[in-house]
């Protein structure tokens, strides 16, 4: 997962959906519950923000009390909302608490549709598929003919890592070349330099993008020749995530008003396509509701998974490469058996047992599933309300099949 943590899902709002990925949330099932998870908006937009502010933090301690809550943990939440920051809030926060300690305190980019505070065995972690509005990151380079200067950006903030610089070039610094009869050897030596140069900063961002995730798209920016040099050197599987930009310049001082509308707008068209192109990918993939399809030639890599039975099957097998959940669909809050392990997962009480656990607990299957994705490396995709995916609203694309 990215190291540069661009705190990725929505508010069931956004008209493309989201793709999440889950490692971030990791910390929250390393530990047993029952857990606090609360959702509130903390925008102070108005001239009575404070005063409403203090009516949802009461309304957050009285639900979780309601719910069964430890009053350890109900104040651990409390005082952490009490320390809001009143510059710079974000739209929104979600809190996960146990065992008197929030253990993950993230900051949304939408506006939850109301307070929300829930007390359950696992962390209710499925809003936050709606509600980070995070799109896809961007690894963005500032190019010259000198090198290249790098750095991460996603919906949240822009984080400098580093710059891929190169050689030392014969006449740098000179505004004009010798007109002597060894120009052409002059001439040829620049472009040898340059070609390197590029070498230099394709080999960065190749090096970067490993780092950071594959997901991530990669943004070009510069003169258009010296970009193109560069995008021509990236690898082969690169290309299809790497996009060339207009607007900005490697040099100080340079206006990024420009740039940041454009790469909005790259990363606006990303998303859509990644949203359309895995929904794709499901739907010829899928077979009946509730049960895997057999390979065959024209399925291609889009096996699927659809309904609780076949998705909880997935998971379980680390077959799931994404998640899908569906807003408006009826199985996200059907409960499944769980035990304390990741993979202990089951539809019935007796299927848990038989694998092993010895007193299952009832949770929510989006919630279960979630976690069971997230150990395994796997996304989760929104499916915006309105547009078909899977039946009951839970679905996968499969990494392989049986």
């Amino acid at each position: 997962m990215h190291r540069f943590r661009h705190t990725s899902p929505q508010a069931f709002l956004n008209p493309l959906g989201d793709i999440m990925e889950l490692g971030f949330l990791k910390p929250l099932f390393a530990r047993q519950g029952p857990w606090a998870s609360v959702y509130i908006e903390t925008t102070r937009a108005t001239e009575d923000a404070q005063r409403m502010q203090a009516l949802r933090e009461r309304a957050v301690a009285s639900q979780l009390i309601d719910a069964g809550a430890d009053p350890y943990t109900v104040r651990a939440v409390v005082n952490r909302l009490a320390g809001e920051p009143v510059s710079e809030a974000p739209p929104g926060r979600a809190l996960f608490a146990s065992g008197a300690e929030v253990v993950l305190d993230i900051p949304l980019g939408k506006v939850p549709v109301a307070t929300e505070a829930t007390w359950s065995v696992l962390p209710h972690v499925a809003p936050l598929a709606g509600l980070r509005d995070d799109g896809p990151s961007c690894l963005v380079a500032y190019i010259d003919r000198t090198g290249a200067d790098l750095e991460l950006r996603d919906a949240h903030r822009r984080d400098p890592v580093g710059q891929a610089q190169g050689r030392e070039w014969p006449g740098r610094g000179h505004r004009s070349m010798p007109a002597d009869r060894g120009e052409w050897h002059y001439r040829n030596k620049i472009e040898n330099a340059w070609n390197e140069t590029a070498d230099i900063i394709a080999a960065e961002l190749a090096r970067q993008w490993l780092e950071n995730g594959a997901e991530l798209m990669v943004v070009l920016t510069g003169d258009p020749r010296e970009r193109r040099a560069v995008r021509n050197r990236l690898p082969e599987h690169m290309q299809p995530m790497t996009v060339e930009v207009d607007s900005g310049a490697r040099s100080p001082g340079a206006s990024k008003d420009a740039l940041d509308r454009e790469i909005a707008q790259v990363r606006e068209r990303f998303a859509r396509e990644r949203l359309e192109s895995t929904l794709e990918r499901f739907r010829i993939g899928r077979g009946r509701p509730g049960e895997h399809r057999e390979a065959t030639v024209d399925t291609g890599p889009g096996e699927a998974a659809e309904g609780v039975p076949a998705v909880v099957d997935a998971v379980r097998t680390h077959q799931v490469a994404t998640l899908l959940l569906s807003p408006d669909g009826s199985d996200a809050a059907r409960e499944v058996w769980i035990g304390p392990g990741v993979d202990e997962v089951a539809v019935q009480r007796g299927q848990a047992e038989a694998m092993g656990v010895s007193k299952p607990v009832r949770a929510r299957a989006d919630d279960a599933l979630l976690r069971s994705a997230a150990a395994a490396g796997s996304d989760v995709l929104v499916v915006p309300a309105g547009m078909p995916g899977p039946a009951g609203g839970l679905g996968a694309v499969l990494r392989w099949t049986m």
